[in-house]
């Protein structure tokens, strides 16, 4: 099985985890952790863990913990952004209240000098160390610089930590570097 290519450099790891839902509302809207598998993927490529440590397949009930988890900061942030923090609705802000209660990633000093983390759960774990970053951003004097991308086709949100704080995409690498080829086929062909 393929891993998926999951999309990483938001700035926050809760703004990454809501990536998961790829173009959100739109029609082609894709979500990246159908299965357990996936979930244990997106775990071992965006946690804390070291890089040879086995995520154990999660459960198909934690998999819908961690998609309602998803959607739940996801409308923790956008009433945050819109409105205020104090406007999420309780559903959603019980559910991470109750997830960020759970034991999170502890560091590991091995016998090198090495730091690592570890957790009973790495999985579980690592949703209650998003809830917790979901909540702390909501709350943040950091909020008004999240950001949607500018792509016409993306919408994912990102934290501008840019020193002038006008980053217009989510990377460059992808919807920037779009953006600009798609600038240069327009002025180009206009010339021709």
């Amino acid at each position: 099985m393929d891993t998926p290519d999951f999309r990483t450099g938001s700035g926050r790891v809760s703004l990454d985890f809501i990536r998961t839902l790829r173009w959100r509302g739109s029609a082609e809207e894709t979500e990246e952790l159908g299965t357990p598998e996936a979930l244990a993927a997106w775990t071992s490529q965006l946690g804390p863990y070291s890089p040879d440590a086995t995520v154990p397949t999660p459960t198909p009930r934690l998999l819908r913990a961690a998609r309602e988890t998803r959607e739940a900061v996801y409308t923790l942030l956008k009433a945050a952004r819109t409105t205020g923090a104090a406007d999420c609705p309780a559903e959603s802000r019980i559910l991470l209240n109750r997830v960020a209660a759970t034991a999170t990633p502890h560091p590991v000093l091995d016998e090198h000098g090495v730091l690592t983390h570890a957790a009973a759960d790495p999985v579980a774990a690592l949703l209650a160390l998003i809830a917790r970053d979901a909540l702390d951003l909501a709350t943040s004097p950091l909020l008004p610089r999240v950001r949607a991308c500018a792509g016409p086709n993306c919408g994912a949100w990102f934290l501008d930590t840019s020193r002038p704080g006008t980053r217009r995409w989510c990377s460059m690498d992808r919807c920037g570097n779009q953006a600009k080829k798609s600038t240069w086929r327009s002025k180009h062909a206009a010339h021709e």
